[in-house]
């Protein structure tokens, strides 16, 4: 919690107004986001507190919210790593907890030079793979032995949660030493037939690249990336992949061919021919998801997935990734579908309608 000197220079920078109402009220904005069943949190200099639910934006409140109040507010919520990473950047990322409430992530950053936070709700239970209702042969990732499996989509499309959900069914049927590496930490897994260590950074480990390193020398079996931030950390995983962990890791990205080409373009174009070969070596599946409206209300998952083959790996090594797509199609036998096909089973069941089908499918033509 930041140093109550520094929180009352903040509150006395306050005009006289906003010093009377003030009253810091994060935990019942949190209240509120829970007991709607939102997602997110947002607070925003010039506008009312609001929350997202089902993708929808709505109001919690009915008077414009200042910076310095947001701040004063927010600030108290942050861990020790977390206010120092403000004070240096004025922008920071921290876990925190409303026993009896439930667990949020907070994103503090500054715009048009005032504070602002969105702060997402993080589920108290792990989420279980069929409840997700992705495609059945998903479950098949939990299943690998070895090798790198990216995860794929906007923000906000339940990468994490489809990630947490394979780590429960390894938790669940395996017995595996699972390490998994957070900013923060999302869901809370305990041991089951598996050991599951988690490393919060910031409060663990100082960064991604110290972290991977350092559970790479833990005898992990499998490891989890909460992102892929960074050239290092991509480096690492990949390795790790190659000398026979199974690693998991998210990248905010669009399709397959987006995911695989994040990982080559983040690294100078002298290194990225040798990038591709190791990622070709290294790469066991690409899983890419979005979110669309129910037809039921609430949202719902479509994905596309592919498993690598020799094949795949060929077109990696030369750079043709535009043959990718080409691939999901020739390795159906393996687990491997298309967006459209994903998207096709959604219409048939009446969960999604046509029109959102059609905006969302990278080929329309298939679908």
């Amino acid at each position: 919690m930041r140093e109550s000197s520094e929180l009352e220079n903040i509150v006395s920078e306050l005009n006289a107004s906003t010093q009377a109402r003030i009253t810091l009220h994060l935990d019942r904005w949190l209240g509120m986001l829970v007991a709607r069943q939102g997602s997110d949190l947002l607070l925003v200099p010039g506008a009312p507190a609001c929350i997202r639910s089902d993708g929808q934006l709505q109001n919690i409140d009915n008077r414009a919210l200042e910076g310095p109040e947001i701040e004063a507010a927010v600030l108290p919520a942050l861990s020790s790593h977390a206010l120092k990473q403000y004070r240096q950047n004025q922008i920071a990322d921290s876990s925190y907890r409303i026993p009896g409430v439930g667990r949020f992530r907070i994103n503090l950053h500054r715009e048009r030079g005032l504070a602002a936070a969105a702060i997402r709700a993080l589920p108290l239970q792990v989420p279980v793979l069929h409840d997700l209702h992705l495609p059945s042969t998903i479950e098949s990732l939990a299943n690998l032995p070895r090798g790198l499996v990216l995860v794929g989509g906007p923000a906000g499309s339940g990468k994490s949660t489809t990630v947490a959900a394979l780590v429960n069914e390894i938790n669940r049927t395996k017995a595996r030493h699972i390490v998994t590496i957070e900013d923060p930490i999302e869901y809370e897994h305990k041991h089951v037939r598996s050991i599951v260590e988690q490393v919060e950074i910031g409060v663990d480990a100082p960064d991604f690249p110290t972290a991977l390193r350092s559970a790479l020398r833990q005898a992990a079996d499998i490891l989890v990336v909460g992102e892929m931030r960074d050239a290092e950390t991509m480096r690492i995983a990949m390795n790790a992949a190659e000398t026979g962990h199974l690693v998991f890791s998210t990248l905010h990205t669009t399709d397959v061919v987006s995911t695989v080409s994040r990982i080559s373009d983040s690294f100078p174009p002298e290194r990225q021919n040798t990038i591709r070969q190791e990622l070709a070596m290294a790469l066991a599946a690409v899983l890419t998801q979005i979110l669309l409206p129910s037809t039921n209300g609430g949202r719902v998952p479509a994905a596309e997935l592919l498993i690598i083959g020799y094949g795949a790996r060929q077109h990696i090594r030369r750079n043709a990734l535009q043959h990718l797509h080409q691939e999901i199609t020739m390795t159906r036998g393996l687990g491997s579908f298309t967006l459209e096909h994903s998207l096709s089973h959604l219409l048939a069941e009446g969960r999604i309608n046509r029109e959102d089908a059609l905006l969302c499918a990278n080929h329309p033509g298939d679908l």
